[in-house]
């Protein structure tokens, strides 16, 4: 499945759906004319238009997974029930794979969503679930995946997609809310840092555009650091703190007020 070009389906283009549909065209897996979008929203169809007019749009979720690989459900996960009740007769579990974003539908619920009569040659297709996180749309996401009912070649065909869109991980199902906190949620508590050290570079005199500049570049160095590394954070902090030094004396000043104690118990709210 090397060269295979899939054709995909996304149900659902709110912020994560459309996330995706603008990864996925900018990516050299699946090609713009391949992507087909369903939504309610006539509004954010045709935002998804405007990215790239090669994406297909439509408000027909049956008519948009007819001729699809892969069918992404990207919508709420009180909604998961009544759009796979909507378009699993039309589904061919033969050939098609369902991926589901829904953060907390277990593959439990989805197999019984998604079971169909004895009638049919098969009852319930392979299915994925893939957590993301919003920078997928810039081919940056912390991507985990679980897999149920899928062969080797379907895995790696999933794998290789999310990759291009970023980092993906394959997991056990039972670490899935822990990636949607650490990787999804997670982007809000990087970006949380991000503002509150901005608003510190304003309080030491810089402007607000200044700050940003200046801590944007700071976090990206400090990952590009342990990406090329494949160094520990608590070795590159050594290399910057010095006795008796600035840098030592702000993280202590941190500490105290509970910086790293706030993160565990954020990341633990989340799952």
């Amino acid at each position: 499945m090397e060269n295979i070009k899939p054709k995909v389906a996304i149900i659902g283009t709110g912020n994560i759906g459309g996330a995706i549909a603008r990864g996925l065209a900018q990516g050299t897996i699946i090609e713009a004319s391949d992507i087909t979008c369903s939504d309610h929203s006539q509004h954010l169809l045709d935002k998804l238009k405007a990215f790239n007019a090669g994406i297909e749009i439509s408000v027909d979720n049956v008519k948009a997974v007819r001729e699809a690989d892969i069918v992404i459900i990207a919508v709420k996960p009180w909604v998961v029930k009544g759009v796979i009740d909507e378009v699993k007769t039309a589904l061919d579990y033969e050939r098609q794979i369902v991926v589901s974003i829904a953060a907390g539908v277990t593959f439990e619920q989805l197999l019984s969503y998604l079971a169909r009569p004895s009638g049919f040659n098969r009852t319930t297709p392979p299915v994925f679930r893939v957590i993301p996180n919003t920078a997928i749309e810039v081919l940056s996401s912390m991507t985990f995946i679980s897999a149920c009912n899928a062969s080797k070649e379907q895995t790696d065909l999933i794998l290789r997609i999310f990759n291009e869109l970023g980092n993906a991980l394959l997991v056990d199902e039972r670490l899935m809310m822990a990636g949607t906190a650490l990787a999804s949620s997670g982007i809000a508590f990087a970006l949380r840092y991000i503002r509150a050290a901005i608003e510190g570079g304003v309080e030491l005199g810089f402007y607000p555009n200044e700050a940003q500049e200046i801590v944007v570049h700071t976090v990206k160095g400090a990952v590009d650091l342990l990406l090329k590394n494949k160094s520990n954070p608590e070795q590159e902090i050594d290399r910057v703190t010095t006795p008796g030094g600035i840098t030592i004396r702000g993280l202590n000043e941190m500490e105290l007020s509970g910086f790293t104690s706030s993160v565990i118990r954020g990341l633990k709210a989340s799952r």
